[in-house]
């Protein structure tokens, strides 16, 4: 028997992580099992372990627990002392549009506060005194660097907190130990069905978001509140978990706040906002310069999470107009090129649905819309003909190239889409291409556009690496566009030809 030990230091899952007085929580991965380093993780100064192995005694304290994964998050957060519970915390989940919808909320907040409002998203992490980044290709960090952001935020005075929530941090505890406000779901279509299983299994991980709005006691005057997209068509389900408040936002007429009169402007896109309720928004117009149907489905959103923090009109007005193009969001790359080029992040079929609808819109009379892309290896293998099906539809023409093939056959991949492709109507060589290197493909898509014309690169967006094999290679979308503007294939990749 050990007596209970002092923690000095922070909770880590990574025993060459563990510094003197921490602690380190083994768990049995998929492919390693963190017990073999118990040893190693005391030996580096570990003051208690927890693992899921019964009456192991490794000469320090040690806490045998049934999930150790689902442990991590409570455990980091009692280190910090519970920082989550000195913020108002908005997290914002959804297949798509939770990275933009998490932006303007954070502007809104911005006002709201004074600017006493942190972020953390797919992109980075806003913390008040600095900002931090948060990962090449997770949305979600771990849950002892989740916890210790928040507990930046409280030391640094912040008083609010947008919060993204993958299905995949929710499923593997990475957000326990945080306590929920207000819970804003975008929409949940075809996605991870490769880590979930099903698409029910998938809903529920998102489900496990609105749950915890009741599982901690109300901050002050904050009611709990859930934000809904009212025309997905898993909104009964999560409209009918348990909130005080509950918030449907949408353009059907049964939502609670709906977007009425929309139209596109010379800055982006306007719309009217008609409400159920005696709001402070209603019938005030909305600009905000971003553009797509879909980003004014992300700008209700955020009105709606601006509504249950009780922002003024003013500051959901102000902070959502004040947004400009977000990182790899249908952002446009100018190298004075007689055609519109564009990066954007989607890479689920609804997403590349949405960019592809909104890029036509940019489109000259007579132009073409071209499309360059792939679909990830080790990811859900529905999506790839899924993805070739919605580009063979909506554009004129389509480069299907490598996006993270990992230690998949990228070339297996490809024949996969160009299949769905020639499925759906496209011909191989007339309406369609198979390029494996992106670099390459991002070059020829430019080499095919002519003025009036959309080159749309879509998939990785902000990101800053692509996988194969086990590597991850220095890789960004919008520094291939640019190179490639000027006339050269951006080389860096494996598959690029040397000379």
């Amino acid at each position: 028997m050990h007596s209970d030990a002092e923690i000095t230091a922070p909770v880590v899952e990574n025993s060459a992580e563990v510094q003197p007085g921490g602690v380190f929580v083994a768990r049995r991965g998929l492919s390693v099992d963190g017990h073999q380093f118990i040893a190693q993780a005391v030996e580096r100064g570990a003051a208690a372990i927890v693992g899921e192995v019964p009456d192991l005694d490794p000469g320090v304290p040690y806490a045998c627990v049934a999930n150790a994964q689902q442990a991590v998050g409570y455990l980091a957060a009692a280190y910090h002392g519970f920082p989550s519970r000195s913020l108002i915390v908005i997290g914002v989940t959804g297949t798509d549009g939770k990275t933009t919808t998490s932006t303007l909320i954070h502007s809104i907040l911005m006002r709201h506060t004074g600017r006493k409002a942190g972020l953390i998203s797919t992109i980075a992490a806003d913390l008040g005194a600095r900002t931090a980044e948060t990962g090449l290709h997770v949305t979600t960090p771990g849950a002892p660097e989740i916890q210790a952001l928040l507990a930046e935020m409280v030391s640094n005075g912040l008083t609010y907190c947008v919060l993204e929530m993958t299905s995949h941090g929710l499923a593997q505890g990475r957000l326990n130990g945080v306590d929920l406000d207000v819970a804003v779901m975008t929409n949940v279509t075809h996605e991870h069905l490769d880590y979930h299983g099903t698409f029910e299994e998938y809903r529920a991980a998102k489900a496990s978001m609105f749950r915890m709005l009741m599982a901690s006691e109300r901050k002050g005057s904050q009611r709990k509140a859930s934000v809904i997209n009212g025309d997905d068509p898993s909104a009964g389900l999560f409209a009918s978990i348990p909130a005080e408040t509950v918030i449907r936002y949408g353009l059907g007429a049964d939502c609670d706040l709906r977007a009425t009169h929309i139209r596109q402007t010379d800055s982006g896109t306007a719309f009217d906002l008609a409400c159920a309720e005696p709001w402070p928004v209603c019938g005030h117009e909305v600009q905000t310069r971003l553009t797509g149907d879909f980003n004014v489905m992300n700008a209700l959103a955020a009105v709606a999470a601006g509504l249950a923090v009780s922002a003024s009109a003013a500051d959901i007005v102000d902070g959502i107009a004040s947004v400009e193009a977000i990182s790899g969001r249908m952002q446009r790359i100018n190298e004075g090129q007689s055609f519109i080029a564009l990066v954007d992040f989607a890479h689920t079929p609804n997403a590349l649905k949405n960019a592809l609808e909104a890029a036509r819109g940019l489109v000259a009379p007579g132009g073409r819309l071209i499309a360059v892309f792939g679909s990830a290896g080790l990811r859900d293998r529905e999506k790839r003909r899924l993805m070739a099906d919605t580009a063979a539809r909506l554009a004129d023409f389509s480069i299907l190239t490598a996006e993270d093939p990992r230690t998949e056959s990228l070339d297996a991949i490809l024949a996969t889409m160009a299949d769905a492709a020639s499925a759906a109507g496209g011909v191989e060589g007339q309406t369609f291409l198979r390029v494996p290197d992106r670099g390459e493909a991002i070059y020829r898509a430019c080499q095919l556009a002519r003025a009036g014309d959309v080159v749309i690169v879509c998939g990785k967006g902000h990101e800053q690496s692509m996988a194969f094999g086990t590597i991850e290679y220095p890789w960004d979308d919008r520094e291939a566009l640019r190179s490639a503007l000027r006339g050269q294939p951006l080389s860096t990749l494996p598959t690029a030809k040397k000379t």
